[in-house]
């Protein structure tokens, strides 16, 4: 019993490392990106060239997210442990 106490332990405190690990890139993205807005136009007065760093890093900020918080619209809710529990159970495996 007390080793499922701790696993579940362990994987709490996994998901509050990557939640936090969100807010800080979060943090990052809120400070870089309105530099880089800045720097565009005070320099250029051609192409936006910040849209494309705003929405790469943008995409990868959505997925951290999803992934911080265990939302995944692919595989599905609980994918992961499902696919674990399947491999477990498998005498071959």
């Amino acid at each position: 019993m007390e080793n499922s106490s701790e696993q579940r332990y362990s994987r709490a405190k996994e998901r509050v490392e990557q939640i936090k690990s969100f807010y800080y890139n979060l943090a990052a993205y809120c400070l870089v990106i309105p530099t880089l807005v800045y720097i565009n136009y005070k320099t250029t007065s051609g192409i936006p060239w910040s849209i494309f760093p705003a929405i790469g890093w943008g995409l990868g900020l959505v997925g951290h997210w999803m992934n911080a918080y265990g939302h995944n619209f692919i595989l599905g809710k609980g994918w992961e442990e499902r696919k674990i529990q399947e491999f477990m159970n498998d005498k071959e495996f």
